[in-house]
């Protein structure tokens, strides 16, 4: 979830974090399938390209609605605020699957990204597991004190 918030950060009312958090975790429903069940491809399909886009596009219409949902439910924001544009909740789904399937791609050995064109992950290694985690978390960090500095900032000047 860090780089959502940092994606959040930049893009703000453009984005939308319930969407891409919504995203993330229907990307991992097949691995914990396989966990469970203790057969199949750990990171199988649902972490290609072309699986991460079907997931977005899932998610961007189920997680629009369950969004706009819990929104309404815990009565954040204005009723104009807990409305998600099809543009955001669409775009918040790809950019987390597809985030998902590199930073998976990085950690993992069985992520095969461009399948079925090729089962070369070239993603694989290029910064350590523990780099991994510390650009996640120092992302969400950075994302976290962007977000209400701009916030406040805004708050302030009245816009």
């Amino acid at each position: 979830m860090g780089p959502g918030l940092l994606v959040k950060a930049v893009l703000q009312g453009s984005f939308s974090l319930m969407v891409f958090g919504w995203t993330q975790i229907v990307m991992d429903v097949q691995p914990l399938i396989v966990m469970i069940t203790g057969s199949g491809h750990l990171h199988g399909f649902t972490h290609t390209f072309i699986g991460a886009s079907l997931i977005a596009v899932f998610s961007g219409v189920t997680g629009k609605y369950l969004s706009e949902f819990g929104l309404k439910l815990l009565q954040i924001g204005t009723s104009g605020e807990a409305t998600i544009i099809w543009v955001v909740a669409i775009s918040s789904a790809f950019i987390g699957s597809f985030s998902h399937v590199i930073l998976d791609g990085i950690m993992h050995t069985d992520v095969e990204p461009f399948y079925p064109f090729t089962l070369f992950n070239a993603f694989h290694g290029l910064i350590s597991v523990q780099a991994l985690h510390k650009l996640c978390l120092y992302s969400g960090l950075l994302g976290t004190g962007v977000y209400y500095g701009v916030r406040l900032w805004v708050q302030r000047r009245g816009i």
